[in-house]
């Protein structure tokens, strides 16, 4: 049996009771007549990948939840920063949203400045979908589980390499905490997406890649692919028979590729909930819950204080692996 992600709703949000500060209340419209105006969400990353496909199906329900129109604006470059910082600068008002993944959390240990100050001017609303990656392998490979892999890449000069998604990517970090915590010494060859390294592995150009799960699914369940371990704490779902990492051996270890919204640092606590709460409601709604799982999300319910929590723990935790692995993209 495999256990589902517990769903962290503490929708006890009591922090929606406190009023504005005047800070913020000076010039802004009051909270119960939020939204008079369409919302914009900028997603971080260019048209078609997928965040922005996330963020565009939450959009479509915008009207539903909010009576008002999500304008979807692209603001890609310099990993995310460019649009983090675009959404850094604006009004407190929720009328600006930021959509991410944990891409924004490796940027603080990649990036020797950063334009803004991601813990601190920049503040989480909800989490809403995850998307574990997967260890994999092609069919006739020789390493049909996790551990004969890692007994193969402990030597300085071993065969064992693994492709992912791109440098400062959480599929690299995915390998690069493996190489830590099993001692291993595997080679990374990082892509330019996930696709061009799960052509490559299904071709046996590379003896292994770090990838998406709903990238590979179709292909593991196709048996074109082996599936040595799943990244995530828990199994998921969408490959409920592939162990995770931590379940061989590697007790502890996790990393989940999340997406969610932010609003800019000095948004209103009652703001927050409210945003909190009308976005809960399209997760929530049958419908998209079951186009996020057929697009391989998980969905997610973490509420400010809690996705703030993961957004924090992973920029400290992030920051020290690059640090280790001595990673820098300037």
């Amino acid at each position: 049996m495999f256990k589902l992600n517990s769903l962290r709703v503490s929708v006890g949000l009591a922090f929606s009771m406190i009023a504005a500060s005047p800070v913020w209340a000076q010039n802004a419209e009051p909270v119960q007549n939020f939204p008079s105006k369409p919302i914009t969400v900028v997603v971080t990353f260019p048209t078609g990948g997928g965040t922005d496909i996330l963020a565009r199906l939450l959009g479509n329900y915008f009207p539903e939840a909010f009576g008002q129109s999500a304008i979807i604006e692209n603001r890609a470059g310099a990993s995310g920063n460019v649009g983090a910082k675009h959404v850094a600068d604006k009004a407190s008002d929720g009328y600006s949203l930021l959509m991410v993944n944990s891409s924004y959390a490796i940027n603080p240990g990649v990036f020797s400045s950063m334009p803004f100050d991601p813990k601190k001017d920049l503040t989480p609303i909800i989490n809403v979908a995850f998307v574990p990656s997967v260890i994999v392998v092609p069919a006739d490979s020789p390493y049909k589980q996790l551990g004969a892999a890692v007994t193969a890449a402990k030597p300085a000069k071993n065969p064992v390499s693994f492709g992912s998604c791109g440098n400062g990517t959480p599929q690299h970090l995915a390998g690069a905490l493996l190489n830590i915590n099993g001692k291993t010494n595997m080679t990374h060859i990082p892509y330019t997406g996930c696709g061009p390294a799960l052509r490559d592995v299904m071709g046996g150009q590379i003896p292994m890649a770090i990838i998406t799960a709903s990238s590979a699914a179709p292909h593991i369940k196709s048996g074109k692919l082996v599936a040595l371990g799943i990244t995530s704490a828990e199994r998921t779902t969408q490959l409920p028979n592939v162990p995770t990492v931590a379940e061989q051996g590697f007790p502890g270890y996790q990393i989940n590729q999340w997406h969610g919204l932010l609003a800019p640092a000095q948004t209103s606590p009652a703001l927050q909930a409210k945003l909190y709460e009308r976005v809960l409601k399209i997760v929530q709604n049958p419908e998209v819950k079951e186009k996020l799982l057929a697009m391989g999300y998980t969905p997610a319910y973490d509420d400010p204080a809690a996705f703030r929590k993961i957004v924090h723990e992973d920029i400290d935790r992030f920051s020290a692996v690059t640090k280790m692995i001595g990673l820098k993209s300037d």
